[in-house]
């Protein structure tokens, strides 16, 4: 496919008007220079122009969500996936890449391109927020270890629970550090230590976690040795996080099989389209054609759903 020049020049001076904007609104001016009348508290700041269109926007799109009853919900998924973005920004920002996607690939390929980003830019965007939720979550299960044993250790050197746990937040990695920060956080403004434990257990998918938030409550209740109580429980999370590398590993030549045969009819596809465009059109030229990709379509569907039932393991 040729770009006509008409088109190249018009995307270029797009380009570049986007550009001179950015440098305008981003780019200081001269030295940054705080005005007198930001430190009188009665004095509203003043908003730019482009500011107010994106706060007017985005409280357009909350009322929306909460119309739906979707806001709740979505701003659960932004905390799993560990982003600090309000979910109707997040909307917004997702809204707009569509619209722009769905543009770009009508003007550059046609119909069919823009209707395929149209629908894959949301989809997209869901499979990101899973993804970045499911490492976080993996990510805070390999770290509830040598957390526990931070924990034993302040407890034994004569410290609080709530100072253990804040040594926790102070010198853990990320995301354990970022979860106990906000135990401390919501303790410090009067919220029960068990219910942002628990918090943090369902919004982690932590079983494990779940046990150690049960085991610190039960301590609160009747008293004991919790140092003790952590070491046991670090003990079993441990040998569970054994048991999950292995099933991991041996379940690993599965999934690499199951990635590859859902991916061969896709490259085939792909092969042949560009070696021999005529015989791929042949299924755009007909009604069986159609109903032959139809059926392709729900076969892969039926077979990908039974590969990952197959190679996903629970215990």
């Amino acid at each position: 496919m040729t770009v006509s020049p008409l088109l190249l020049v018009a995307g270029l001076a797009a380009v570049a008007a986007a550009l001179l904007l950015l440098a305008l609104i981003v780019l200081p001016a001269g030295p940054a220079r705080v005005p007198l009348n930001r430190l009188d508290p009665s004095v509203a700041p003043s908003t730019s122009t482009l500011a107010g269109a994106g706060a007017a926007a985005g409280a357009a799109v909350e009322k929306v969500l909460v119309k739906r009853g979707r806001l709740a919900s979505g701003a659960a998924a932004l905390e799993r996936a560990g982003m600090s973005m309000s979910f109707p920004d997040f909307v917004l920002v997702v809204a707009l890449a569509t619209i722009v996607g769905g543009g770009l690939g009508v003007v550059l390929g046609g119909l069919l391109p823009g209707l395929v980003l149209l629908v894959g830019v949301p989809f997209g965007a869901r499979l990101f927020l899973r993804f970045r939720a499911a490492r976080r979550q993996a990510a805070f299960a390999d770290q509830l270890d040598d957390s526990l044993q931070l924990m034993a250790g302040s407890l034994r050197a004569g410290h609080s629970l709530l100072r253990a746990v804040d040594s926790v937040a102070s010198e853990a990695d990320a995301p354990t550090s970022e979860e106990f920060a906000r135990i401390v956080n919501e303790t410090r403004v009067g919220r029960d230590l068990n219910d942002a434990l628990d918090e943090v257990a369902e919004r982690m998918g932590s079983d494990d976690f779940t046990w150690v938030a049960q085991a610190i409550a039960i301590h609160r209740e009747v008293g004991g040795n919790l140092a003790e109580v952590l070491d046991a429980v670090g003990h079993t999370i441990r040998e569970r996080n054994a048991i999950r590398r292995q099933v991991k590993a041996l379940s690993a030549e599965g999934k690499l099989s199951a990635i590859v045969l859902m991916a061969l009819p896709f490259g085939v596809f792909g092969f042949i389209s560009l070696s021999n465009p005529a015989y791929v059109a042949k299924f755009t030229q007909s009604v069986a054609g159609y109903g032959m990709l139809a059926a392709a379509v729900v076969m892969l569907l039926v077979g990908g759903l039974w590969l990952k039932s197959t190679v996903k393991i629970k215990f």
